[in-house]
């Protein structure tokens, strides 16, 4: 593509912000016109199930840039405006009754909170957890004594637990798997987050899932109803079982659909004139040889670059290791790598579970995701592990050895 013409962001998300500030960063000079469906300014959406939930932050902290950079940028801001449908023949976006002509189209419209409709049945106070309304409405409802229950043990579900257990609610958690964040890290590691859970009072019950919620009045308290015959009153429920990519502008265009919208490795779709990015973004990843889908900060930010530089004729691989990170408590955790269905025959554990460790999930014989908890000089020899796959393993296993000198 020229340096001219119009590029169309669908999505005023982190990957969306991301490739326009690219876009003029490479030079690009002609008219960029990015669509939000929400009222905001583009923001960063890990602060709202920790710093911003707990209050220790504000929503102009999460933006990703002041509205000033995209007026420095002549980026056309179409906010609170959400696309009706695209239509790739016409090369034309529509907003509303306004219909937008575009060169290259790039579609970052992100994931929606998986529902839960015995809960959204109910009638009784129920919230989940994608944006700052979302979090303003939990936040408003955590005070000293309410009672809060969590439905689902994922990171979401956790991170929002730790924020209420620091507002001093009563919290309970119902996880159907054994543990907590069990297909992420395991049986030995979701112990350790259930540990760390219910050593801050949490009231985690698993291998259990919810039978039934009922209210008395409107938005008022629900009875929670679980499969093991127990029951317990909210004051909210909070459900976090996960999130589904929004691609139904995509699939209603024609464009390759299948848990996300279909990529290759340079983030094109299945028209050559529209490329994607973030949690929508099923593409092919060059290091694992099939394709993935990453809902996380990191892989919106960089995939919203490398976006970019291909809407302008780059062959830019995307091939970055999935990461992603999490703050719950007095614990903070980086993960870099990608399991997959897979998943792994050995976990390798330096340190203490109870304390600062890094931890390597290993399958074949080679390192295919590695973490740290509170080990803040660890993420780089982390990444470089897992990048080599093939390390010396006997170093691996003894904490002796260095980090950086086992990939070495």
């Amino acid at each position: 593509m020229s340096a001219t013409g119009t590029v169309v962001v669908v999505g005023g998300g982190l990957a969306g912000a991301s490739a326009v500030g690219t876009l003029r960063d490479e030079g690009f000079t002609g008219d960029v016109v990015l669509v939000g469906a929400e009222p905001h300014l583009p923001y960063e959406r890990p602060p709202l199930s920790k710093s911003y939930l707990a209050g220790d932050s504000t929503l102009t902290e999460a933006f990703v840039h002041a509205v000033e950079f995209y007026d420095t940028r002549d980026v056309d801001l179409r906010l609170g405006s959400p696309v009706t449908a695209l239509d790739l023949d016409t090369h034309t976006v529509h907003v509303g009754h306004e219909t937008i002509g575009y060169d290259r189209l790039l579609l970052a419209t992100g994931s929606a909170a998986r529902r839960l409709p015995p809960a959204d049945r109910s009638g009784a106070a129920v919230a989940y957890l994608r944006t700052v309304e979302d979090a303003d409405r939990i936040r408003a409802a955590l005070r000293p004594g309410r009672r809060v229950v969590v439905v689902g043990g994922g990171w979401i579900g956790l991170e929002v637990a730790a924020a209420a257990r620091g507002a001093d609610c009563d919290v309970v958690v119902v996880e159907p798997l054994a543990q907590p964040l069990l297909r992420v890290l395991g049986e030995e590691l979701g112990h350790a987050f259930a540990t760390l859970h219910r050593g801050h009072g949490v009231d985690l019950r698993t291998s259990t899932g919810l039978a039934s919620v009922t209210s008395r009045e409107p938005g008022g308290p629900a009875v929670v109803r679980l499969d093991d015959g127990t029951a317990t009153e909210a004051d909210l429920l909070v459900v976090g079982i996960g999130a589904v990519p929004q691609t139904d502008l995509a699939e209603a265009a024609g464009l390759a659909v299948e848990d996300g919208v279909l990529a290759d490795e340079h983030l094109v779709t299945s028209h050559p004139d529209v490329l994607v990015a973030g949690d929508i973004a099923r593409a092919h990843h060059p290091a694992y040889g099939t394709r993935i889908r990453v809902e996380h900060w990191d892989n919106a930010k960089a995939q919203g670059a490398t976006a970019a530089r291909n809407l302008l004729g780059a062959r830019e691989a995307y091939d970055r290791l999935p990461y992603f990170f999490t703050d719950q408590y007095d614990l903070g955790m980086e993960y870099v790598g990608h399991l997959g269905p897979e998943g792994y025959d050995e976990l390798v554990v330096r340190g203490d579970l109870a304390g600062v460790f890094t931890a390597f999930w290993l399958r074949g014989g080679r390192v295919r995701a590695a973490m740290h908890a509170n080990d803040w000089d660890a993420i780089d020899p982390l990444r470089a592990i897992v990048t080599a796959g093939e390390v010396d393993l006997a170093a691996l296993r003894d904490p002796r050895v260095p980090l950086g000198d086992v990939a070495s």
